[in-house]
């Protein structure tokens, strides 16, 4: 497992932007594929966006596509994810996730994560 850390949140405007960071340690980081998921109080996790380990692949929920982009960079162990066009609907608290890929990788799957940042809070005013 990695250990992660989100930073990056904050209050804005809507229209505005964002960009968030989730920094890992631990030595498996470059063999994990890397998710965002957000929540909002009385729901449950929503997936966002997620990249593959070597960064080749990404995946992005229909709500966010051509606004969000996720990106990495293995040699800082960051995971990035910037956030364009905010709508108040985006407003939620943000949660970074990792897990070694080995097989099939269930990206949008919550539960599939085996390691998550603590969240940073994402407030979209209109």
């Amino acid at each position: 497992q990695v250990q992660l850390i989100e930073s990056g949140g904050g209050l804005v405007q809507a229209g505005g932007s964002l960009r968030l960071s989730c920094a890992a340690s631990g030595r498996t980081f470059s063999s994990s594929a890397m998710g965002w998921f957000r929540q909002v109080p009385g729901k449950g996790r929503e997936f966002v966006a997620a990249i593959s380990s070597s960064g080749s692949n990404t995946i992005y929920a229909d709500s966010v596509k051509g606004r969000f982009t996720i990106s990495r960079d293995n040699a800082k162990n960051t995971v990035n994810l910037q956030m364009n066009s905010l709508k108040p609907e985006d407003t939620a608290d943000y949660y970074c996730a990792a897990r070694v890929e080995s097989g099939i990788s269930y990206y949008r799957n919550y539960q599939w994560y085996d390691s998550w940042g603590q969240g940073t809070q994402v407030t979209v005013s209109s």
